[in-house]
């Protein structure tokens, strides 16, 4: 059996190509929404749909998405800048040889970083964005100046919210707070925990209509997941859903979310990259 390190210089080779990934910054207004677990199950599904995807944790210092795939990773985003290593160096993979960055700690954000660094960061994030179709970002909860930065500069963001009127206030105060960064950013809203089909887009067009009226701006449903034990216990085992509970009510809502999404995005093409607008982003300081 090949070594992880084997199996991963074997997928770069493989995946090295000029187009860049789509990044997809997954955000929320407040936590325990289920963000960091949607994140990690919509990668696991979108490579079960031929897509070769990273998981980026961005919750430097917080992150957990090691801990809800049961790894301990050997090196993290901080041992990038540590030890001057490349980024593909710090790639660990999770279940199903899910490519992933850990946040580590030790960092509070990336804009610590002295200006050699932060050049040296963008340089080899714009090499491994050449080696997928996706990058997800896996956002701490909430909004911060510099979390604002690295949202905005992705392809897209998804807000993830729950029916919980407190969820969609936060929901709405970060989609705000995006909206005042950059008008034009697309925002998906994925509905997580919801009673049923119906109640989950009750609460998308709540949230859309008062974004409409108060930003001026349209946000559009991602989907709608569930409220399903079986994430629990998924936790519980340090397992993605998808595969600890593969055939439960979540399981099969994600798989037909995944694949709506993928029909949809076959007709849009990105016209920037991510490192060019944070450089933007960054210069505004």
């Amino acid at each position: 059996m090949k070594d992880q390190a084997e199996t991963l210089r074997q997928r770069m080779q493989d995946m090295d190509r000029k187009q860049q990934a789509k990044t997809i910054a997954i955000a929320s207004g407040k936590g325990g929404v289920g963000k960091s677990n949607f994140c990690i199950n919509f990668a696991l599904q979108l490579m079960r749909n031929d897509k070769k995807v990273l998981v980026f944790d961005f919750d430097i210092g917080m992150g957990n998405i090691d801990i809800l795939m049961g790894k301990s990773p050997r090196r993290t985003f901080i041992d990038l800048f540590r030890e001057g290593m490349s980024i593909r160096d710090i790639i660990e993979l999770g279940p199903e040889s899910l490519p992933f960055i850990a946040g580590g700690s030790g960092l509070s954000t990336i804009f610590e970083l002295d200006q050699a660094k932060f050049a040296y960061f963008q340089s080899e994030f714009e090499q491994l964005s050449k080696s997928f179709d996706y990058i997800l970002f896996d956002m701490g909860a909430g909004a911060t100046h510099d979390s604002l930065h690295l949202i905005s500069a992705a392809h897209e963001a998804i807000v993830v919210t729950t029916p919980e009127p407190t969820s969609m206030t936060d929901g709405y105060a970060m989609i705000k707070h995006l909206v005042h960064k950059d008008k034009n950013m697309p925002i998906k809203i994925l509905v997580n925990r919801s009673l049923n089909e119906i109640n989950g887009k009750a609460t998308f067009n709540r949230l859309s209509l008062v974004v409409k009226r108060f930003l001026e701006v349209e946000v559009s449903l991602l989907g709608v997941l569930p409220d399903d034990r079986s994430v629990l216990e998924a936790v519980n085992n340090q397992r993605p859903f998808v595969i600890d509970r593969p055939k439960s009510k979540v399981s099969r809502s994600l798989d037909e979310l995944a694949r709506k999404y993928l029909n949809e995005y076959r007709r849009q093409e990105s016209t920037f990259s991510f490192v060019d607008k944070l450089k933007r982003f960054v210069f505004e300081r």
